[in-house]
């Protein structure tokens, strides 16, 4: 039987087995056992000891991200805790805004009351009053009268100063005796975190109090105007309006006193440990990634923490002290310590969503993409119109990522060394960087083409 295939050509290769592929030249086949090998190489002997160095590096960049991230959520206490006791127009603005809360108002109002009363005897009143009108001539039963009148005047006297003190309450002169016995009281306030007693500000019985007395003879002076002559017998008397009240005070000053101690050089060090960790990594935009979720996680942490010790602190008050003054003072004191965790997580977040949209996943480069073609599209509208690009295009193009580089410092500059940012100037930070990076993109004119080359004379 004969075939009708042609004869094999001596000069091919013979086929290949059917599924095994097409068949390589000799010098082909060589160089892909020796990749082969190679590769059997690196798998068999390199990899323990790359496993062993990659994972130790891993490992090291964790643990010091995770450090990073401990010190972040401190550093933002600390900073908080060091411009309570450091800047007096700081911790002004922070208590000033108490002079116009209701509960705050009320406190004062029923303490500076309490404390006028007790010291009018209306008891010796109403009797000076009993013997007044015998020597005047009254009828015994008339002065008899008189002294059973000890209730409805007590009654009267109350309402009379109470309302006298919640119009002084309510005036400007309250909020200017507020605001200077604070500023004055700031002065103390270092000593009453660190435990020694003195100055408008005291510690006593887990107590941070004020002396509003002020307020008492600007309370003294109007009954007397009112015509009430034996509210001038009152005496200076130094009342305290307490700011801040806990069993753990002493507990909560050796804290404080610690944090303003590191205050100042915390954040530097966190922000070191944080580098150092993604420096260490095997991939380092990961790395960044997970520095900046690390922080993220650690204020939504401390936010949470807040609340939590507020509800604490608020279910420990002394009996009979007014829950909601006594967290309106509260809500005043962290309010500042709440706008910089806003603005360390916003930071935070905006610089995870950044490393991730500069990496190479889909999503990323799609976005990138789309920015690229839309800023290039509107580059090529502006060449036509005429505008001038060559050398500043291909100097750009040139130093493109140096010009990152610095936009990139200089807003971390701005951030770092911002005396207190909030959640705005994050924001309005990252909106320019952003523009910062539109310019930039849109000055890059790519690189230069060929020269065109010379037509020979014909």
């Amino acid at each position: 039987m004969t075939s009708s295939a042609p004869p094999p050509d001596p000069d091919r290769p013979p086929a290949a087995p059917p599924g095994a592929g097409p068949r390589l030249p000799a010098g082909e086949r060589a160089e892909l056992d020796e990749l082969r090998h190679r590769v059997s190489a690196l798998e068999g002997a390199g990899p323990a000891g790359a496993a062993r160095h990659h994972w130790a590096r891993s490992t090291g960049s964790v643990l010091l991200i995770l450090l990073a991230s401990l010190l972040a959520l401190l550093s933002v206490v600390a900073v908080w805790a060091d411009s309570i006791v450091r800047d007096t127009d700081r911790y002004v603005a922070t208590v000033g805004p108490l002079a116009r809360d209701p509960a705050v108002q009320k406190a004062v109002t029923d303490r500076v009351t309490e404390v006028v009363l007790d010291q009018i005897d209306v008891e010796k009143l109403v009797k000076d009053l009993e013997r007044a009108a015998s020597e005047k001539g009254a009828p015994t039963g008339a002065a008899k009268l008189l002294g059973g009148l000890t209730g409805p005047i007590s009654s009267g006297l109350k309402s009379l100063v109470g309302d006298t003190v919640e119009r002084v309450v309510a005036s400007k002169a309250f909020d200017t005796v507020w605001v200077d016995a604070n500023r004055r009281a700031h002065a103390a306030l270092d000593k009453a975190l660190t435990g020694e007693s003195g100055g408008a500000v005291s510690v006593e019985n887990g107590r941070v109090a004020i002396d509003v007395a002020p307020l008492v003879k600007e309370v003294k002076d109007r009954l007397v105007a009112a015509g009430l002559q034996p509210a001038a017998l009152i005496p200076a008397v130094h009342t305290d309006f307490v700011v801040f009240a806990s069993k753990d005070i002493a507990r909560v000053r050796t804290y404080l006193r610690v944090l303003e101690i590191v205050g100042g050089w915390l954040p530097v060090v966190a922000v070191l440990i944080a580098a150092l960790g993604v420096y260490l990594a095997v991939n380092r935009r990961r790395a960044l990634i997970g520095a900046a979720v690390g922080v993220f996680l650690a204020m939504v942490v401390l936010g949470v923490a807040l609340t939590v010790l507020r509800a604490i602190y608020l279910d420990r008050l002394p009996v009979g002290a007014s829950e909601a003054a006594a967290a309106a003072v509260f809500d005043a004191l962290v309010r500042f310590l709440r706008a910089g965790v806003r603005a360390v997580g916003a930071l935070a977040l905006v610089t995870a969503v950044g490393a991730f949209l500069a990496g190479p996943s889909p999503v990323a480069v799609r976005v990138r993409t789309a920015c690229g073609r839309g800023i290039g599209a509107v580059r090529e509208v502006a060449v036509s119109a005429g505008l001038p690009l060559g050398a500043v295009g291909r100097f750009v193009h040139r130093f493109k990522r140096w010009i990152g580089a610095a936009i990139l410092l200089i807003a971390a500059v701005i951030l770092f060394t911002w005396t207190y940012p909030t959640t705005a100037v994050v924001v309005w930070t990252v909106v320019i960087v952003l523009a910062a990076f539109a310019v930039r993109e849109f000055l890059d004119t790519g690189p230069p083409g060929p020269a065109p080359s010379a037509i020979p004379p014909a």
